[in-house]
């Protein structure tokens, strides 16, 4: 989930639900509320744990977060100078995705459709939409957080990509890598007050129109597909804030497009190989937790 939650694009929630620990993450989140808190006065710390789960969340979140950390500075290297294989792997990744989630609608009938292509307009109209820059204050980092964490247990739609909308993505990546504890703190935070938030939304959806959820998932997986197109036409530029030229708007185009606008090589074998070893992960993925269960 943490390397995941990386990149652009691609959802630590994604990760989480084919790994099939999806329905106890949110469980788990859900039980660190009042409830707890009783229960650690009436009976102890003991108690209080098995009640959140929390074995289970410190596992989790300390793998999520050594992740990110760790890779941090290896996926901020590969997008500058391997971006189209980088797009074609996690592609391939979110396709596979697709096909998963699409397994659990038992039943398509106009209601679920409906929620499938709401889902992939959703995701598409977010994934069209521009990355902004924005002069971080303090405050910002927590806020950032907050918003970006809903994004991130959704199966679909990138916490990072949300960032990158909000003009946080490179100041979030910038404290990791320069280990700035103020500012991660803040937006750790944050991240855990709307995780408390959203995580009980969820829930209740899942609970509640479990079909037409699952549905509207897949479609968020179906429409984040335009985000991850290797080959894209670059139409305006900003500088940001470092005084580094980056991409503004671009649109997808067909390699043989891409090779004439840029000059460059399209890698097509490389790119669907690496696309196909995505997929190939996560049906493997798929397959190991399904025997394991």
């Amino acid at each position: 989930m943490g390397a995941a939650d990386v990149v652009p694009g691609v959802s630590g929630g994604t990760i989480a639900f084919i790994t099939g620990i999806y329905a106890r993450l949110l469980g788990a989140i859900k039980s660190v509320n009042l409830d707890a808190i009783k229960t650690l006065r009436s009976d102890g710390l003991q108690a209080a744990w098995r009640h959140i789960d929390g074995t289970f969340l410190l596992v989790l979140f300390a793998g999520l977060l050594t992740s990110a950390a760790s890779l941090a500075k290896l996926i901020t290297y590969l997008l500058e100078h391997h971006q189209l294989f980088v797009w074609s792997f996690f592609f391939g990744l979110i396709i596979a995705s697709f096909i998963h989630v699409g397994k659990q609608v038992t039943r398509w009938d106009w209601r679920t459709v409906t929620a499938c292509m709401a889902g992939a307009a959703i995701a598409y109209g977010i994934t069209s939409l521009a990355p902004a820059e924005a002069v971080p204050q303090t405050w910002y980092y927590f806020a950032a957080g907050a918003i970006a964490i809903c994004a991130m247990i959704l199966p679909g739609i990138s916490g990072s990509f949300i960032l990158l909308l909000l003009g946080m993505y490179g100041h979030v990546l910038s404290a990791v890598n320069e280990v700035e504890v103020l500012l991660i703190a803040l937006f750790l935070s944050g991240c855990v007050v709307g995780l408390m938030a959203f995580s009980r939304l969820l829930s209740w959806l899942l609970s509640r129109f479990e079909q037409v959820t699952f549905a509207l998932l897949c479609g968020f997986l179906l429409g984040s597909l335009n985000l991850l197109w290797p080959w894209k036409q670059v139409l305006t530029t900003y500088t940001n804030s470092k005084g580094i030229e980056k991409p503004l708007t671009q649109q997808n185009v067909l390699p043989a497009e891409f090779a004439q606008i840029s000059g460059q090589d399209p890698y097509v074998l490389g790119c669907v190989l690496l696309a196909v070893a995505g997929l190939v992960l996560i049906l493997a993925i798929e397959w190991i937790s399904n025997r394991d269960a």
